[in-house]
């Protein structure tokens, strides 16, 4: 069976440098609620990557389901970031890395 996670690269826009402490406490709700819902594989921020803010590595039955969580981020809908969703087919000794 195959098994899919779905990467959210987050990307700075040019008003990131404008974000205020209560977008960032509203980004961070959303991560608890995407681990609370069980969406949340893993999530981090990037150094010394110019204009990559972080990332989310996202549990969900569909790239569009994906998608969808994609959008709710607090820093994507306020305009602080935009996102590139990638879909990440998983390589495990489950399934013989892919072999």
């Amino acid at each position: 069976m195959e098994k899919w996670l779905y990467v959210m690269f987050i990307e700075k826009t040019k008003t990131y440098n404008r974000l205020t402490k209560a977008a960032v406490e509203r980004h961070v709700a959303n991560i608890r609620a995407l681990d609370d819902e069980g969406h949340l594989e893993l999530c981090g921020v990037f150094k010394g990557y110019p204009g990559v803010a972080g990332m989310y590595i996202l549990r969900a039955g569909s790239y569009e389901q994906a998608e969808e969580l994609c959008r709710r981020e607090p820093l994507v809908t306020e305009g602080f970031a935009t996102y590139k969703l990638k879909a990440l087919q998983v390589a495990d000794r489950e399934n013989n890395y892919l072999l």
